[in-house]
């Protein structure tokens, strides 16, 4: 009987995922789970002084320190350092970090046999889905979770080592609290719903068994309550490795997984957020939708605020859709949070500030802020942090884009939406506001308006674009002369019209300039994207100079077979040359000083050199291009299409 249940458990537990996701979106357990990392500890020693949110500056805490781990039920369930075996573990995650995911793989696992030192028989209650009668015994409980087996329940139970699972427990939604002469002790005895979880919990019944709650933070108060003895393990997220292994485990094909992985490496921010499972499925997602059409990555404009919206439209996804104002009001709030906390180098919220924004909604909170309850004697509430800093900072640039017809008021007073305001503080002194700029030309572009008018039913301030456009304009030398060469010399500019990704925009911008100067940069992927997409807007460039500038196409610790690459990567200044050959170039002069470039570069310079009509100048300084690169430089040299004057 034991064998053939476990038949069952693998065919629905290796297929069957969250309601919200369609078949694509949930692929087999065995080929696309990936170890997901976190911390262990009991009770005792769960406090809110410690970080509270395990993924809130990425993965710090997933590299550092003996506590963190992968997760599996070997993991889970290990004895700690006094050689106690938790019988009750929770696992905390945020939406999103993984915990259904790891219930289906655990549930496999004991499926296909490979728990069998640690639990003869694993039931698992999927509090989300199961239709659960409002009286109920033990047994019926398993006879739910498992209705293939063809014995008495209460057999089933005798002497046997027995894990029960409840996933999603937040979702129960009902009060713990029963009085302890209530409670069962006998695995078949019938009571209402709520009292039968409670005995099994406080272990008044199965005394021996053990228990795995999956929750979102905010069920840990009430929880924390009727448990004892448990050990609490919070989801960080992917590790560095794992977000590695999932890109490839999702392509399979180890071309496309090489090619997507180094676009999201490539872009720090996006890369960062990848932390977050589903953040790291809609990145693949997209990217693989990408390359069904064009094959090649490096002509993907898909930009960051692009990619961040994906994400919080999944988030989203069957959410008040029957009630749009109550979202409307929740997020223009939760915007105001952001907002207030980045001007205040702020990560974590006291409980009241949640309270008095009406941020306090059991059903949208916890897709946006992760809480941490205070230790027992501890006399302050919950505290609540963003999921990951990069969503704060998306949501606080939200805030100066909404229209909302009304001041959010702050606790701080009033806070001001002054896109000039945060554009000042950001040029004079506050370099910290980056991604909140960057985020901001992202959420004013024509996509980001239709989606959040139509999916959110708030518009975006047309005036902030115009806002924007004269900032640009204004920060890289105010009023020209006559005669006076205007250059572009922050490598921002690019970032911000490339998050924008309006070509007659990121042309109204450029039309003032003629020069590009950038000196001692480490020029990432993403930064080569946005300069490659700006210079082929950008029709007046006469001169490029790049001093001590280096090219990089993802994480120089990972080893890639680059023969897979050899068709979209001629070299490391392969997207520079590209759009440097855009139909209508004005180009004259281009300085690669001190960029260390190799032999590999002389390709893409030498096709420059044949075929672009109006480069008349050349400087290349201290590079390592070899008698090959020379030579290669001559072919180009000898084409009758150069028009080469200088060569230095």
């Amino acid at each position: 009987h034991k064998r053939n249940c476990r038949e069952h458990v693998v065919r629905d537990f290796l297929q069957d995922g969250e309601g919200d996701f369609s078949p694509r979106e949930n692929p087999s357990v065995h080929s696309h789970y990936t170890a997901l990392t976190i911390t262990r500890e009991p009770w005792s020693k769960h406090g809110a002084e410690q970080e509270a949110v395990g993924v809130t500056h990425g993965c710090a805490k997933a590299s550092n320190g003996p506590a963190a781990l992968p997760v599996t039920a070997q993991t889970l369930f290990r004895p700690d350092e006094d050689g106690q075996t938790p019988r009750v573990v929770v696992l905390v995650g945020a939406p999103g970090m993984g915990k259904t995911m790891t219930v289906r793989k655990v549930m496999v696992e004991w499926g296909e046999g490979m728990l069998h030192e640690q639990f003869d028989c694993v039931f698992c209650v999927d509090c989300k889905g199961i239709t659960l009668p409002k009286e109920v015994s033990v047994a019926d409980l398993v006879l739910q979770c498992c209705p293939h087996w063809q014995v008495q329940a209460g057999k089933i139970l005798d002497d046997q080592k027995i894990l029960f699972i409840f996933d999603g427990f937040e979702a129960l939604g009902f009060s713990l609290v029963r009085p302890e002469a209530e409670l069962s002790s006998d695995p078949r005895e019938v009571k209402p719903l709520e009292t039968t979880l409670m005995s099994l919990l406080k272990r008044t019944v199965l005394p021996e068994a053990s228990l795995l709650i999956t929750t979102r933070p905010t069920a840990l108060q009430s929880l924390g309550q009727c448990l004892e003895g448990e050990y609490y393990a919070e989801i960080l997220g992917f590790s560095a490795a794992g977000r590695e292994e999932y890109f490839h485990r999702y392509f399979e094909n180890a071309n496309k997984a090489d090619m997507a992985f180094r676009f999201a490496r490539g872009n720090e921010i996006l890369y960062s957020l990848c932390v977050i499972p589903v953040m790291s499925w809609t990145v693949c997602t997209i990217l693989e939708q990408e390359l069904c059409r064009k094959k090649n990555l490096l002509e993907c404009f898909r930009a960051t605020t692009g990619m961040t919206i994906s994400y919080l439209s999944q988030l989203l996804k069957h959410r008040d859709r029957d009630n749009p104002q109550v979202l409307q009001r929740f997020l223009l709030q939760l915007c105001s949070l952001a907002a207030d906390g980045i001007w205040k180098h702020k990560v974590f919220f006291e409980e009241k500030e949640i309270k008095d924004r009406g941020l306090d909604q059991p059903d949208l909170l916890p897709l946006f802020l992760n809480e941490k309850i205070p230790k027992e004697g501890e006399d302050h509430g919950s505290i609540y942090g963003f999921t990951h800093l990069h969503l704060q900072e998306f949501f606080a640039a939200m805030f100066y884009i909404l229209e909302d017809g009304e001041e959010v008021i702050g606790d701080s007073g009033g806070l001001e939406k002054d896109v000039n305001k945060l554009l000042e503080s950001y040029s004079e002194s506050r370099k910290d506001l980056n991604v909140v700029v960057r985020f901001l030309f992202g959420l004013v572009s024509q996509k980001s308006v239709e989606y959040v008018n139509k999916t959110i039913g708030c518009r975006i301030s047309p005036q902030a674009r115009e806002e924007l456009l004269e900032w640009l304009q204004q920060r890289h030398g105010g009023v020209s002369h006559p005669g006076q060469v205007l250059k572009v010399l922050e490598l921002d500019t690019f970032h911000f019209l490339f998050e924008m990704n309006k070509k007659s925009f990121a042309q109204s911008v450029l039309g003032r300039f003629a020069d590009l100067d950038l000196q001692d940069i480490k020029l990432t992927l993403y930064d080569q994207m946005a300069l490659s997409f700006c210079i082929q807007q950008w029709a007046g460039l006469g001169c490029v100079t790049l001093r001590g500038c280096s090219f990089h196409w993802g994480d120089p610790g990972v080893q890639l077979d680059v023969s897979r690459w050899q068709e979209e990567l001629h070299c490391p200044i392969h997207l520079l040359c590209r759009a440097l050959q855009h139909p209508g170039s004005a180009l004259r002069v281009l300085r690669l000083q001190w960029c260390r470039l190799s032999q590999s570069c002389c390709v893409a310079l030498a096709a420059l050199l044949a075929e672009h009509p109006s480069l008349a100048r050349l400087e290349l300084g201290d590079g390592a291009l070899g008698d090959g690169g020379v030579r290669l430089l001559c072919e180009g040299l000898r084409r009758p299409g150069c028009r080469l004057r200088v060569l230095r």
